[in-house]
């Protein structure tokens, strides 16, 4: 995640390109009425891939990924020199913003936790780091 001085502030961002962040959002929609869920890798706070998961749980309001899927998907961006950036999942009927029970299961403290709200006609996608049950939004960027 880029962190960037803005004034007195730093911001952090995560730079998705546009054609990644519309594949996201397809993934979501096409989840419904679950919510679906997916890992996007790539250097720095720069986006290059992403990786659509199953959600194992079929569930409206929670989401777990196949662990022996995810375990590949690892594999696979360590073999690219990539890293997990963000860890994206949608929310068919609720808020973009996370859940008691997605702030409990957040484990990665340096990865960005993507929410896709699909609750109105247009999709709200935002970003999160969850440090030690602290929740702090960070900007998407898309290009």
């Amino acid at each position: 995640m880029k962190q960037v001085i803005v004034g007195s502030e730093i911001t952090k961002r995560l730079l998705i390109p546009s054609e990644i962040y519309e594949e996201m959002i397809a993934h979501c929609k096409e989840g419904l009425p679950y919510e679906a869920c997916g890992i996007l890798a790539g250097t720095d706070a720069e986006v290059k891939r992403i990786y659509r998961m199953k959600n194992i749980e079929n569930s409206p309001v929670s989401y777990m990924m196949d662990p022996s899927e995810q375990f590949r998907v690892m594999k696979d961006m360590r073999s690219k020199g990539d890293s997990m950036l963000a860890i994206f999942h949608s929310h068919p009927c609720a808020a973009a913003y996370p859940s008691a029970k997605d702030v409990s299961l957040a484990f990665y403290d340096d990865v960005v936790y993507i929410i896709v709200s699909l609750a109105d006609t247009v999709p709200v996608i935002k970003g999160y780091t969850i440090t030690d049950g602290k929740v702090e939004e960070i900007e998407i960027i898309t290009e």
